[in-house]
């Protein structure tokens, strides 16, 4: 690491530490720039500020026009501000800011998977060896020695905000709806487990090319003009190509996952699940897309007390509860302070 990237990561408030009255410089990722102006017509930016520990809404209120186009949505910028607390959230006041010069560390600025990406994808290709049909197996197995498909199905997020939205959410989110898949599917016998879980590994594949994610995450043209659904759709029928009498009925079903897993044609599905198995994959895509991004939020929540702020998404207040209780449950103590046994819904290992 050279001088001026160790000045500046000496220098850098990480977001996660921006306390209110607390001044706060450094270098961060501009993810999102809004001009705008008073009710008295004088023009004012609001940003959204990120680095890998977070984001946070900042003001720029004086030389707007000047500062503005220093600089574009996806750059780094340079800023000197304070932090004071508006609705109950930190926000930043900028009195400086520039674009930075200093060279890149992606690292510093791109929030990660929590996980291990190596074991993950690792404990994926376990769960592919459960596929007895030789044909998902070997369709499956030709997205797995795609090299570059790997290499950018291990960086990607799974979405460009709420669930999964970071460096190694796609493969973080396929590999949990692929464990739950085998649970569901042993649990209940009518279901094609090869199927469920084919389509679990396979549903959000297009998300590699809906998404640019580089730096900042943003839709690409493609994603934009097609979506995920319609992508994936399209990378599943070219690696069927390359199957030989891959029969025509397992295809379709195969599809009518992908193009069904939203549910709801107002969620972006071109089509509503029709059956068994369509229907288990949106359940379980859905239920772990929520608990990765509430338990997200609640954790992000700078609201004091039990509830957060209303949540437009929800349309709701959100319970926190009682951080000491919080706590002690995590650490398998009951309220009462005795230890109580460790109880899993799913297996650990499966």
């Amino acid at each position: 690491m050279g001088t001026e990237e160790k000045d500046r990561e000496i220098g850098h408030i990480w977001i996660k530490d921006i306390k209110e009255n607390a001044t706060v410089v450094g270098d961060y990722l501009v993810q999102g720039k809004t001009l705008a102006q008073t009710r008295q017509g004088n023009s004012f930016l609001t940003l959204t500020l990120g680095d890998r520990t977070g984001r946070v809404e900042a003001r720029v209120w004086d030389r707007v026009e000047e500062i503005s186009t220093q600089f574009k949505e996806g750059d780094i910028v340079t800023i000197t501000g304070q932090a004071n607390t508006f609705r109950n959230q930190i926000q930043v006041q900028i009195s400086e800011l520039r674009r930075s010069k200093s060279p890149v560390d992606p690292g510093m600025f791109q929030e990660s998977t929590p996980k291990d990406i190596t074991k993950m994808f690792s404990e994926l290709k376990k769960l592919t060896h459960r596929i007895k049909n030789r044909h998902l197996s070997a369709l499956i197995d030709s997205f797995m020695v795609d090299h570059q498909f790997v290499s950018q199905f291990k960086k990607a997020p799974a979405a460009k905000t709420f669930h999964h939205s970071y460096r190694g959410g796609l493969l973080e989110h396929t590999l949990s709806i692929s464990q739950m898949a085998v649970v569901v599917a042993e649990h209940y016998p009518d279901l094609d487990g090869d199927l469920l879980l084919s389509g679990a590994i396979l549903h959000d594949i297009g998300k590699i090319d809906e998404l640019d994610f580089e730096l900042n995450i943003e839709y690409s043209d493609k994603g934009r003009l097609l979506g995920h659904i319609v992508l994936g759709v399209l990378m599943l029928e070219e690696k069927l190509k390359t199957v030989r009498d891959f029969p025509s009925e397992l295809a379709l079903r195969l599809k009518h996952l992908i193009l069904s897993h939203h549910d709801e044609y107002q969620f972006g599905s071109p089509k509503r699940p029709k059956f068994l198995e369509a229907f288990a994959l949106h359940l379980i895509d859905d239920l772990d897309a929520k608990i990765n991004g509430l338990s997200r939020l609640l954790k992000d929540d700078r609201q004091e007390g039990a509830w957060t702020l209303f949540n437009t998404l929800f349309q709701r207040y959100l319970y926190k509860g009682d951080s000491s209780a919080k706590a002690n449950s995590r650490k398998g103590v009951d309220i009462d302070g005795k230890q109580r046994e460790q109880r899993y819904l799913f297996p650990v290992d499966v």
